[in-house]
């Protein structure tokens, strides 16, 4: 089969692109920019929304959905949101096709059918949902209002790539609306943190939680959490992000309340999303040379079963000793397939599912039925083992749970080996040019300089770490006094 991949150390990028596609995750459509989401890529994507969803309504939140288009004007409503969109926008303007008079059999768009108001295809759906919300909020007693929607979007990007960058993508993205800004600070947190365990926790990515700076925020928000990882080759990637959204959107589509006293008051806002980047950052952050490693609570096939025969009567001996095994795991909510496909040969499928990440192999042939043994591989070490046909099911709990915990383990310690404190704007080109990953500096708070690093090196300021300690410093560029140090990279 050839399946060999470019090797990331010759070229990231290839790598990257060939394994979405020969890992039949996704692949290029026949509309500029945007991709289709194959069977195998889209069963990992429901694994995570599965997850998300869970997460979202243990936290209070309901699912509703709301219209693709957005009327201009609405959409203009909230100043700086619409600026900070316009240029991605994809625009209806008329809503028939006619017969093209001059070419048989073609059509043309009917210069009668001219739409009375243009509608905007959702770049994100603020607008939309806050004019419903003036509707559905009058008194405190209608607050909070917590609700999601999974949806796709139309950013119309110039350079794409499958999964990280698309016109269309799907994803999630929160709406809240609170009495209080207290409550709508303590949403926008709440739901960054909710986004760094599903990473850390099903995805096995280990992420920085941050705010962005003000040139780095949501257009129209107040504050922009965000949730950032690191992958392979040294470049960051923004996972997640959620926004406070002060009163703007309120203001904007005249959203008030009756508080307890009695006055109208506008209420607080927030907005957070997730989407198919997440695909990305799980590839970027696992795979290797050899194809995806997926971590075991989100890997479609968690185990996969591969008969070695000569004929149908091995065959079905094997398949005897299999299908109970089957019926077990499947009893303890292990997903697992039986290839008993005749059209390929083991050689095959052991390639395609190393390819496709499986993460744990097993092989069982005459050998092993005589003694009792199944062959067990794990895909994230490629480690093989016999095993008897006794311990086999303890043994898979095992390999799926240790799978889990080590390639969070090996991207954590990946990342810790990559985060550089620097102190000099040399030191600062020198590590980024050689080393890469996150570089921790002082900086002076300005736009300019962010601006002039950003200009000079490609790296921006990908967060400003929760975490961050107080402590004096110099800005590498001005040596103006600094409090804290943030974290630079290149990104995706």
């Amino acid at each position: 089969m050839s399946k060999k991949l470019t090797k990331r150390a010759e070229d990231y990028s290839k790598w990257y692109n060939e394994l979405v596609v020969k890992a039949d995750l996704a692949e290029n459509s026949a509309v500029r920019g945007c991709m289709v989401i194959k069977p195998y890529g889209y069963a990992i994507w429901e694994k995570m929304q599965a997850e998300l969803d869970r997460m979202f309504k243990e936290t209070g939140h309901e699912n509703a959905y709301f219209p693709l288009f957005v009327p201009k004007s609405l959409f203009e409503a909230e100043e700086k949101n619409a600026e900070g969109f316009a240029k991605e926008c994809a625009v209806v303007t008329h809503y028939r096709l006619q017969n093209d008079p001059d070419k048989p059999g073609k059509l043309r768009v009917d210069p009668n059918a001219k739409l009375e108001e243009e509608l905007v295809v959702r770049p994100t759906s603020e607008a939309i949902i806050w004019n419903t919300y003036k509707g559905w909020i009058q008194s405190y007693r209608d607050l909070p209002l917590l609700i999601n929607q999974w949806a796709n979007v139309v950013r119309w990007e110039m350079r794409t790539r499958l999964f990280l960058r698309t016109a269309e993508f799907l994803w999630q993205e929160g709406h809240t609306a609170h009495a209080t800004e207290n409550e709508a600070i303590a949403e926008a947190e709440q739901m960054m943190d909710v986004y760094a365990d599903f990473a850390e926790d099903f995805m096995a990515v280990p992420v920085v939680k941050g705010l962005k700076t003000p040139s780095e925020r949501f257009a129209g928000a107040v504050e922009t959490y965000c949730i950032e990882a690191l992958m392979q080759d040294g470049k960051a990637l923004q996972a997640g992000t959620s926004h406070f959204l002060g009163q703007n959107f309120a203001k904007a589509f005249d959203v008030k309340f009756a508080s307890k006293e009695g006055k109208q008051e506008h209420v607080w806002a927030t907005s957070w999303g997730v989407s198919t980047r997440l695909m990305g950052a799980l590839i970027m952050t696992h795979s290797d040379d050899n194809g995806l490693v997926l971590p075991p609570k989100l890997a479609p096939i968690q185990v996969v079963i591969v008969p070695i025969y000569k004929g149908d009567e091995q065959l079905d001996a094997i398949s005897e000793k299999v299908n109970p095994l089957v019926k077990e795991l499947r009893a303890k909510g292990i997903s697992v397939k039986f290839d008993n496909r005749d059209t390929h040969k083991p050689g095959f499928k052991f390639n395609e599912y190393e390819l496709k990440g499986v993460p744990v192999r097993i092989a069982i042939g005459k050998r092993d039925l005589e003694n009792g043994t199944y062959e067990v591989a794990r895909r994230d070490t490629l480690e093989k083992e016999i095993v008897n046909a006794d311990d086999v099911i303890g043994k898979i709990e095992f390999l799926l749970d240790d799978i889990q915990k080590n390639i969070y383990k090996k991207a954590a310690d990946y990342r810790a080996n990559h985060i550089t404190e620097v102190n000099s704007y040399d030191e600062f080109k020198d590590v980024l040019e050689n080393k890469g990953g996150f570089i921790s500096a002082h900086w002076d708070g300005t736009e300019e300089t962010e601006e002039k690093i950003k200009n000079e090196t490609k790296a921006t300021i990908r967060c400003i770490p929760m975490d961050a300690k107080e402590e004096n410093g110099s800005c590498i560029i001005t040596g103006k006094p600094s409090k804290n140090r943030v974290l630079f990279a290149k990104a995706y």
